[in-house]
């Protein structure tokens, strides 16, 4: 039913999103994992708050998220890095995100060479501008589409009220 589930659109509210694969998610938040130095990465760098987009065509759903984000730790970063295929390792190292190449052949040539150099299977090293974020929630919007047009809209606010964090609840009109 669904082709890529945990895919969801990242919103840097600064009118540039994209799709990213979602890799995790916990009370502390969600995370995906991308080279730093991209485009999304100066981005966040200069405006470390984002919004998800979750959207499920077929139910008429989408669950909105904002919040402050924040680079994974080293330790996650690697860990992670390490469990994915030795070829999407090779491909980060090859891929200098967001940058103009002369030809995808540039990148092909790159990944052979890297290729070869790791086929003794020795640890691929993760570069130091590839890593993971996490977006923290703070405010969580639940959107049911309805063919009246008139949908229902839940929006979930995290606040702190005297020292005590809560999340307030307000319905929104559609």
């Amino acid at each position: 039913m669904f082709k890529e589930n945990l895919s969801l659109s990242l919103s840097l509210l600064i009118s540039s999103s994209r799709i990213v694969l979602l890799k995790g998610f916990a009370k502390d938040g969600f995370v995906w994992y991308t080279n730093y130095e991209g485009r999304k990465g100066q981005q966040i760098a200069e405006n470390p708050h984002a919004a998800l987009l979750f959207y499920w065509d077929d139910l008429n759903r989408q669950v909105r998220i904002e919040g402050p984000v924040q680079k994974v730790s080293d330790e996650e970063s690697e860990q992670y890095f390490h469990s994915r295929p030795r070829g999407s390792q090779i491909g980060a190292i090859v891929s200098q995100q967001s940058t103009v190449i002369p030809g995808r052949h540039v990148l092909l040539d790159e990944y052979k060479q890297l290729e070869a150099k790791y086929s003794d299977g020795s640890v691929i090293p993760k570069p130091k501008y590839w890593g993971g974020y996490r977006l923290k929630p703070e405010m969580f919007e639940f959107w049911q589409g309805q063919k009246s047009r008139l949908h229902d809209r839940l929006c979930y606010i995290l606040e702190t009220v005297d020292g005590k964090t809560a999340w307030r609840i307000e319905r929104l009109a559609p």
